[in-house]
């Protein structure tokens, strides 16, 4: 039983982290997308790049969360606690 449950929650996990991951991947197109039509409004290509790297920081942050979660999650439960 408690087999099933873990796996059910790994699967979980899984999928979540793939939601996630898809999401990000939307938030920077979107972020592309707006960058394009900044310049095309006639913002300079600098403050459009300034701009851009602002906006992806917090994708990135978050990119860098998830993967760090992945890892732990990955380690064995008595390595676990060395990691920390």
């Amino acid at each position: 039983m408690k087999t099933q449950r873990k796996q059910t929650q790994n699967t979980r996990q899984k999928l979540y982290r793939q939601i996630i991951t898809v999401l990000l991947i939307l938030q920077t197109m979107l972020i592309g997308v707006n960058a394009e039509n900044r310049l095309q409004q006639g913002d300079s290509t600098i403050e459009v790049l300034i701009w851009m790297i602002n906006q992806c920081i917090p994708v990135l942050k978050q990119a860098s969360s998830l993967q760090e979660k992945q890892k732990k999650s990955l380690l064995p439960k008595h390595r676990r606690s060395e990691a920390q």
